[in-house]
């Protein structure tokens, strides 16, 4: 059963549309559970009604025609109870119903199992036999796990706009996207799709004019690759066994023969792009291969996606150059990566939509420090019919809206209006202190790593930085950066805010930053070898950067080291003693620095409770919020599927944060918050009555914190506080300061637009 299921689900991963994906599960279910019916139903958008979609068995004419209430029906009581039913005289159910332009009369043997896509029923898939026997256990968990896959395939179709117009309606071609806010703001542009590497499933579909320039280059690809093969199979002559050593003699027959290339041009002369006609020529061809029977004739399958690689690898080395982007650009993907984002001028970048990650994960971060919007999380993202297609972006809500109606189109332009209006607004205040009403002040930091961070931080003014990060260097390079090398670049950013203090933050890799050029192979990345554990065990990188952090704060001195992702005491004070190391190291050379201040990052549960321990070794605590509410909730805050269970307004997260801060005024040490939380504008009044010395975020989002800093008194933060953390949900810590900003007349704030 499981190699049935395997190679259903490869079909239908490879079927062209969403009718033809539910035709072949209806067929392959039949045929592997040896039922005489197999129908698929959908759950209308009312939700209170299921329409027959696809059928096996049943008269093909009352697909799409079949419509029942869930309260009627065995099929309406499966999708009523969301669980399975298994009967061997269906006809005697008390909610049988009979539906005579079906021709169902002479099914008794029934099965249904619920279609259910994250919480969401979404319809039923049903087996029937005219034999009075019950399916067996492993039909049963076969057509459950079949309805699992047949789900994912169902929520992509309906992202698609596909179920909605599976009846044969006009199709509106306007989608509406849900994910989660990664960055705030509106972004109106183009969809511009990178494609994943050789990977043919990662290929979006990108409408191309001249036919021509596209089949010149499969053809100029498609002989680069007999070059290679015929090379290699010159290299392996005599190493490999004769029955290896055919299968290149099988490639060179397989890019010679008229089928594969006549298939490839036919599609490009569709209108599609080169790269798109081959994954869908090797996918149509592989397919049949995959359905075979015999196991030697399957594995020519995978034989022939191999051979669609090499080609693609080579097809898009042609395709990629000097590809125009658009003037105002969406990045859309399914993992966004860092080298993609930087790789879009500033200036023409508008926005990003990714399928995976969430508010806090990297892509979202960076994305927050450029000041664009970013939507993340967005389950069944089409990613391949999106290139190109006119999208905006809420990302206050978390929505991407793809080819807008005009007024909807209009409504957005005058809220991204509104909002240029509050930044201008937001500019008489650049020069004002961070003070309440009352006279409170905080000091508001900046988080930086990229040039464009600088240069904005610079121009709006703040105290100083909080958090540079210093990995940026090392995830784009592709080796380690050298001492002179990473001296220069800090040496800049010193340079540009000295007098003010600068806290470089020491390699903070693993996890979602991977560095290419040095895996690490974690099961779990994020509990794994990461941050200062990874610098701790390899002293020669770790001295190199304090060497070089150090040797650029000659002459300046306001220089401040954190440590990331500290668990334990020991752990800090290893690197404390590093930091001594490198000092006495650059004397010898003639080199002499002053100490600098020594922190360590709060970003998992273990520092929250030995936070006094770590304060009576260092000079300063600062918060990581990002990490230390994922670690707290146990929710991993890349994965889309638990994303929505991460929330820094977390009653847990709220006091562990509170309890840091409490304990570092009692013991005269300065803590603040460098995650995102410190750039939340509603989050801002709770932070600064906790005490916090200072709060570090995006500049992007340091001048709208100032603005409610300078309109909310201390006073009121402080009640706000103390009944935010009498909450028992981060439902209720969120209506209650939401409430705050709309009294304070605030709400453009929170939300798109100026109010």
């Amino acid at each position: 059963m499981l190699e049935t299921l395997h190679r259903i689900v490869q079909t239908v991963n490879a079927a062209s549309d969403f009718r033809e994906a539910l035709e072949i599960i209806v067929d392959r279910v039949a045929d592997a559970t040896g039922a005489d019916v197999c129908s698929v139903y959908l759950l209308e958008a009312d939700a209170h009604h299921l329409r027959l979609m696809a059928t096996h068995g049943l008269n093909p004419a009352a697909v799409g025609h079949v419509r029942l209430p869930i309260t009627e029906g065995l099929v309406g009581l499966v999708a009523e109870r969301e669980e399975s039913i298994n009967l061997e005289n269906a006809d005697r159910h008390p909610r049988f119903r009979y539906f005579p332009e079906t021709g169902e009369e002479h099914f008794h043997s029934f099965l249904g199992v619920p279609i259910i896509h994250y919480q969401s029923r979404l319809g039923v898939l049903v087996v029937q036999r005219q034999a009075r026997d019950r399916f067996n256990d492993a039909e049963v968990a076969f057509l459950v796990t079949m309805a699992a896959q047949l789900a994912g395939v169902m929520a992509h179709a309906r992202v698609r706009g596909e179920l909605a117009h599976m009846d044969g309606e006009p199709r509106d071609e306007a989608l509406a996207l849900t994910g989660i806010g990664g960055s705030s703001g509106v972004g109106i542009g183009q969809g511009y799709v990178i494609a994943a590497g050789a990977s043919l499933d990662a290929i979006p579909d990108r409408r191309v004019d001249d036919i021509d320039a596209e089949i010149g280059e499969f053809s100029d690809a498609l002989e680069a690759v007999r070059t290679d093969l015929r090379e290699l199979a010159g290299r392996m002559e005599g190493q490999l066994p004769e029955a290896e050593q055919r299968l290149f003699d099988v490639y060179l027959q397989m890019l010679d023969g008229d089928s594969l290339v006549e298939r490839v041009h036919a599609h490009i002369r569709e209108g599609h792009w080169a790269p798109f006609a081959l994954r869908m020529t090797i996918t149509e061809h592989a397919r049949r291969f995959e359905a075979m029977e015999d196991a030697y004739l399957r594995e020519r399958g995978s034989d022939l996606r191999d051979l669609g690689r090499r080609l693609l690898t080579r097809l898009l080395a042609l395709e990629e150059r000097g590809r125009p982007l658009p003037a105002q650009t969406i990045l859309v993907g399914e993992e966004v990566s860092a080298s993609q984002l930087v790789e879009i001028p500033p200036e023409q970048l508008a926005g990003v939509v990714s399928a995976g990650g969430s508010a806090n994960s990297h892509i979202a971060i960076l994305a927050r420090a450029l000041g664009v919007p970013a939507v993340m999380g967005v389950r069944e993202l089409p990613v391949h019919s999106l290139h190109g297609r006119a999208l905006i972006i809420d990302g206050y809500r978390g929505r991407v809206e793809v080819d807008p109606a005009p007024g909807l189109r209009d409504e957005y332009e005058r809220l991204a209006r509104e909002e240029a209006e509050l930044t201008a607004e937001l500019a008489e205040i650049a020069g004002e202190p961070a003070e309440t009403p009352d006279g409170a002040v905080i000091n508001l930091y900046v988080n930086t790593g990229l040039a464009a961070e600088i240069e904005r931080a610079l121009e709006i003014g703040c105290a100083g930085v909080g958090l540079h990060r210093t990995e940026f260097p090392f995830m784009i390079s592709d080796r380690f950066p050298g001492e002179e090398e990473q001296a220069r670049l800090y040496r800049e950013v010193l340079e540009a805010f000295a007098p003010l203090p600068v806290t470089l933050r020491t390699l903070d890799v693993g996890g979602d930053k991977p560095l290419p050029y040095f895996p690490t192979r974690d099961e779990n990345p994020f509990l794994g070898w990461r941050g200062l554990r990874m610098t701790l065990d390899h002293p020669e990188i770790f001295l190199t950067q304090l060497r070089a952090m150090l040797r650029a704060s000659v002459g300046l001195d306001n220089l401040r080291l954190m440590f990331p992702m500290v668990t334990r005491v020991e752990e800090a004070e290893q690197a404390a003693a590093l930091v001594q190391r490198a000092r006495e190291e650059l004397a010898e050379e003639g080199v002499e620095t002053r100490a600098p201040l020594v922190g360590a990052m709060v970003e998992v549960p273990a520092a929250v409770y030995q936070a006094e321990s770590l304060a009576r070794r260092l000079d300063f605590l600062s918060i990581g919020s990002n990490d230390l509410a994922q670690y707290l909730l146990a929710v991993d805050r890349n994965n889309s599927r638990v994303a929505s269970l991460y929330d820094e307004l977390h009653p847990a997260v709220l006091r562990a944060v509170a309890d840091v801060a409490e304990m570092a005024q009692r013991l005269g040490k300065p803590v603040s918050v460098c995650g995102s939380m410190a750039g939340e504008p509603a989050i801002a009044p709770l932070l600064l009555a906790m005490g916090m010395e200072g709060l570090s975020m995006s500049s992007g989002r340091l001048l709208r914190v100032k603005w409610v800093l300078r309109t909310i008194s201390m006073a009121e933060s402080r009640d706000l506080l103390a009944e935010c953390l009498a909450c028992e949900t981060p439902g209720a810590v969120r209506r209650l300061i939401n409430a705050a900003m709309d009294r304070h007349g605030l709400g453009g704030l929170i939300r798109a637009g100026r109010y």
